[in-house]
């Protein structure tokens, strides 16, 4: 490894005048490549067909902050079930700090969307109309001509109409595929300028910003700096092994690096792996294709780049699960479980119960205290319910004023007005706390805790 790191105080996308150091990087071939590119495919079906799948009537989907509702594998959420959310949050933040602690950022080579889009399927068509990417950069050099303008036009036009593509996607998790269809059947100037600007949006990011997105914007490449240390797995150079570098030669000498630079050539950020980790890094494996190629052909052995720990190389240990990844993948397996159970446990009907404002209890005959409530309830299902009350906890009674039961629309809000008759001998307490059982037919679907104002005995 270099002595000094300067490559620490710059990046590899901007030179010393602060300009754009435009990355032209080699397509990379090898089995992290193929694996990638069979992922990329799932995941390029789920997203497109995304909004399209249903479930009970509902989108797998939808998160539609206009609204305020929220639907996840069909399960609608309420600003109500906001609770769950923030809850949901602090673990997902928790599971992403020992993910990143554990494996490094793994995500964002094999799962984070700009990653997948931009290499994927934007550098791909890029290859298949510009060439390769030497080609690519003779292209950029040469004067403009009938095939330059060609190309750079077909690309631009591709680009932008799957930005267009990705952008209505998005739109459609947000406010749903049928609103989307009933945007597109309207008047095209009625929504032209938003579409167009949101499109513009992921066109400019992969066409021209790229790898700025990774190195410069997200947050998460500047975790890592603060989260990994030395038991952490990355894609990492194997300076044992491969130091001293040196030219290919018949016979062998020094290390097992030949200083080919084809692991940098092949880096969509344009780093040399060989420095060690660095904020830059994706994980995205096209190191270790290119490495493990050139190691093949020169006959030496394969893996001088790959995935490893710093103390894993130090001491030329393979890969292993340390105690410590066993401990943060147990916390993992443990805040997913949580969330799931959060998520699963959840009330099909929540609400709240109000005391009517300004009003005491009332007295009824000698023997009863009544309280006026309202009730304001969700349903959160895909069918329309019929509700009654009943006391839980309590000797007495629930009198709905107006109507027998409370029906609720499917994925809509219902109110009703009631008393709750209790007897003047269960009186205890200024304050009693109730709970008020919420059933559909002879099944309870939830529960709603409210105080019930009495007589000081």
């Amino acid at each position: 490894m270099e002595e000094t790191e300067t490559f620490r105080d710059s990046l590899a996308t901007v030179d010393k005048q602060g300009k754009r150091n435009w990355i032209y990087a080699q397509k990379p071939a090898g089995k992290y490549y193929t694996a990638r590119s069979i992922l990329s495919y799932l995941y390029f079906i789920v997203f497109f067909a995304g909004p399209f799948i249903k479930i009970n009537g509902r989108p797998l989907f939808l998160l539609n902050v206009v609204e305020g509702k929220f639907i996840l594998f069909g399960a609608i959420f309420w600003p109500q079930d906001f609770f769950i959310f923030g809850l949901a949050m602090v673990a997902f933040i928790l599971f992403i700090v020992l993910f990143t602690m554990a494996f490094g950022r793994l995500f964002c080579g094999w799962a984070c969307p700009q990653t997948i889009f931009m290499e994927m399927l934007f550098r791909k068509i890029e290859y298949w109309i510009e060439g390769t990417a030497a080609a690519q950069k003779v292209l950029n050099k040469a004067p403009w001509s009938a095939e330059k303008v060609l190309k750079k036009t077909s690309k631009h036009i591709l680009f932008f109409v799957l930005s267009f593509l990705i952008a209505n996607t998005f739109l459609a998790y947000i406010i749903g595929v049928d609103s989307l269809l009933k945007v597109i059947e309207s008047p095209v100037s009625a929504h032209t300028a938003t579409m167009f600007i949101f499109s513009g949006v992921f066109y400019g990011v992969f066409a021209f910003f790229r790898e700025q997105v990774c190195t410069v914007v997200c947050p998460y490449g500047r975790l890592q700096g603060v989260l990994l240390d030395k038991d952490t797995v990355v894609v990492a150079y194997d300076y044992v092994r491969g130091e001293p570098r040196g030219h290919f030669k018949k016979e062998q000498s020094g290390g097992d690096c030949i200083d080919c630079l084809q692991c940098v050539k092949v880096c969509p950020t344009g780093i040399d792996i060989r420095n060690g980790t660095q904020l830059e890094c994706v994980n995205c494996t096209a190191c270790i294709d290119a490495c493990n190629f050139m190691m093949e052909k020169t006959g030496r052995p394969p893996d001088l780049i790959r995935y490893a720990s710093e103390n894993g190389i130090a001491a030329n240990k393979p890969l292993h699960f340390t105690p410590r990844i066993r401990v943060y993948s147990a916390f993992l397996l443990i805040i997913l479980s949580a969330i799931s159970w959060m998520l699963l446990s959840r009330q099909p009907v929540s609400g709240a119960v109000m005391r009517t404002a300004g009003m005491l209890y009332q007295e009824r005959g000698l023997d009863s205290i009544t309280n006026l409530y309202r009730i304001k309830l969700v349903n959160k299902t895909a069918a329309d319910i019929l509700l009654t009350l009943k006391l839980e906890d309590a000797p007495g009674s629930i009198e709905l004023l107006g109507q027998p039961v409370i029906r609720v629309k499917a994925e809509d809000q219902g109110e009703g007005t009631f008393f709750v008759v209790l007897p003047r001998t269960s009186i205890k307490n200024r304050k009693t706390n109730l709970h008020i059982a919420l059933y559909t037919g002879n099944k309870k679907t939830g529960s709603i805790k409210t105080t019930f104002l009495g007589p000081v005995q």
